[in-house]
């Protein structure tokens, strides 16, 4: 049994100020028992993707630094894993949607660059970041074995099966998604059922835990409607099962402990990863079958 910490947060543009913020409510997550924290996309910032301003690259650090540094000396204070997902400038004109995972004794393990970049109205990523290259990826922390993916990662079965695959207990989701506010009443509940959905459908289909911390509260830095963060940031089990929620606007810390040895009884009674035909797969990789 272990408990993990998803800290769902309001973000301004100043980002020593949700640094702060992000370390406190770590704090809080620790002293309720929490082993694993993660912080949501790009957290000590604002979500600045949502118009195409050159001025926002000023935000991007190297990894590891300044942040992932001073959370790392809070992970060994602590005695926490912390996933730190940040705006990775890797070289001049080279930037990467990143997130660090920093085990319990402060060491950085290493990081996963996010691999699927949006390119819709208010999600003008592609203009910020380059696609990830150090693949799917898993690291053994002292609590767990856990996979990191962000945001956008998660509407791709293909990401969440190769990282279970590498041996991930847990995947985490940090994420940063909402709703355009002139199309909410439209389309926002078949919007937020979709991005459910297909999360619970990744614990279901790897059998493993599902954890995604969100955003909440509004945001406009370029004017006009902005956007609405939905927040909602939910734990499912490794049978699709959400057991616990955040609300749509506050900010929380969410504690909710897990039992590792759900993913030996889920995989041994529907053994998907027993079935699976490799041998007939190998067409997965083209990008469209004419």
């Amino acid at each position: 049994m272990l408990k993990l910490g998803l800290i769902q947060m309001r973000c301004s543009i100043d980002p020593r100020e949700n640094v702060d913020k992000a370390e406190a409510m770590i704090r809080i997550a620790a002293a309720a028992g929490a082993n694993i924290i993660c912080l949501q996309e790009i957290f000590n910032t604002i979500y600045f993707c949502q118009t195409e301003d050159h001025a926002y690259f000023r935000f991007a650090e190297e990894m590891p630094g300044p942040t992932t540094k001073r959370l790392g000396k809070v992970a060994e204070n602590l005695g926490v894993v912390i996933v730190a997902p940040i705006f990775e400038r890797r070289a001049a004109g080279l930037y990467h949607n990143s997130a660090a995972v920093i085990d319990a004794d402060g060491s950085f393990l290493g990081s996963y660059r996010k691999m699927h970049i949006p390119d819709d109205p208010l999600f003008y990523e592609k203009f910020y970041f380059t696609p990830g290259d150090l693949g799917f990826r898993s690291w053994k922390t002292r609590f767990a074995t856990i996979g990191v993916l962000i945001c956008w990662d998660q509407w791709y079965p293909e990401g969440a099966r190769l990282t279970a695959l590498r041996g991930a207990e847990i995947l985490f989701y940090p994420t940063a998604i909402g709703w355009h506010p002139s199309e909410k009443q439209a389309y926002g509940r078949r919007q937020h059922s979709s991005w459910e959905t297909i999360q619970r459908s990744h614990a279901i289909a790897n059998g493993c835990y599902v954890a995604v911390p969100n955003r909440t509260g509004h945001e406009a830095p370029a004017g006009g409607d902005g956007i609405e963060f939905w927040g909602q940031s939910f734990v499912a089990d490794p049978t699709g099962e959400i057991i616990a929620k955040a609300s749509v606007d506050q900010e929380e810390t969410l504690v909710v402990e897990v039992d590792l040895a759900q993913l030996e009884l889920q995989r041994t009674h529907w053994p998907f990863l027993r079935d699976r035909r490799i041998d007939a797969y190998a067409e997965i990789s083209r990008r469209y079958i004419d």
